[in-house]
């Protein structure tokens, strides 16, 4: 038995074997390399060679697209082509160097809008002197549009609630019908004083969201305006009229008639009282 077990170690067929045989695993990685290598090949093969149509295709579409010549093999439907004159003007690389002729077309087209603004501002005004609300609401235009800000909220809302005077209901009754036959998106607009309200309203906003919502539902349900084109939104206390100490002009409505011209053309409306 001890013989046995100081025997070495026996191969094949019980004969003793001294060594092992070659150790092949190196194969294996050298398999994956040369797999790796023709994939790349193949890749920059396939990548070397460019189809011509659609090189042109492409070329002709980008050149069109950046305005730099035209062509009629160029589909442009999916994109917006933007004329030579009016690059730069709008968008995140707007530049802010406009050429004459460009910004000349654009302060005609912001005395136009303003012109607009100005002739809706005088026929409210006379619509509420009219009504015997002469005073009613104070006006001012800038690049938002024309803003219709409905004077000293106590005359307008029961306190401390969302519900609509007799008085308020004249006012807006008034107004109305200059805005509904407009194609204008409007905003109304709530805001409130710093002091803190009663139940059932937590905070301001809560009540100036629903004196905002009020003033809207009266447009929409009896003055006709088209609900599609009308917000409302609440500030609270958070937008305070500057260089007033009268709590009574934070609270108010601002009726907001916006100005439907692109952006480039609203930053160039004068601010009008």
């Amino acid at each position: 038995m001890s013989r046995s077990r100081r025997g070495g170690r026996r191969g094949r067929g019980g004969a003793e074997s001294g060594h092992e045989g070659p150790d092949e695993r190196w194969m294996a990685s050298y398999m994956d390399m040369v797999t790796v290598l023709m994939c790349l090949f193949i890749v920059l093969y396939a990548m070397s060679t460019v189809d011509q149509d659609k090189f042109e295709a492409l070329k002709n579409s980008l050149a069109t697209g950046f305005g730099v010549e035209q062509s009629i093999t160029a589909d442009t439907a999916d994109g917006i082509v933007v004329p030579p004159e009016l690059v730069g003007t709008e968008g995140l690389l707007a530049s802010t160097k406009i050429d004459g002729q460009t910004k000349e077309a654009l302060l005609a087209l912001a005395r136009d809008e303003e012109a607009d603004l100005l002739e809706l501002k005088s026929r409210i005004e006379k619509r509420l002197k009219d009504s015997g609300h002469e005073g009613a609401a104070a006006f001012s235009v800038d690049n938002r549009g024309l803003t219709v800000r409905l004077v000293s909220a106590e005359t307008f809302f029961v306190p401390n609630s969302a519900k609509l005077t007799e008085n308020a209901r004249g006012i807006i009754d008034a107004i109305a019908p200059v805005l509904a036959p407009t194609k204008r998106h409007f905003e109304v607009e709530g805001f409130a004083d710093v002091r803190r309200p009663v139940d059932p309203y937590p905070t301001n906003w809560e009540l100036s969201a629903s004196r905002a919502t009020g003033v809207l539902r009266s447009l929409v349900e009896d003055g006709g305006v088209n609900p599609a084109r009308i917000s409302s939104v609440g500030y609270g206390d958070a937008r305070p009229l500057k260089g007033t100490k009268d709590l009574s002009l934070n609270r108010r409505v601002d009726i907001v008639v916006l100005s439907s011209q692109p952006e480039s053309v609203r930053n160039l409306l004068q601010q009008t009282p």
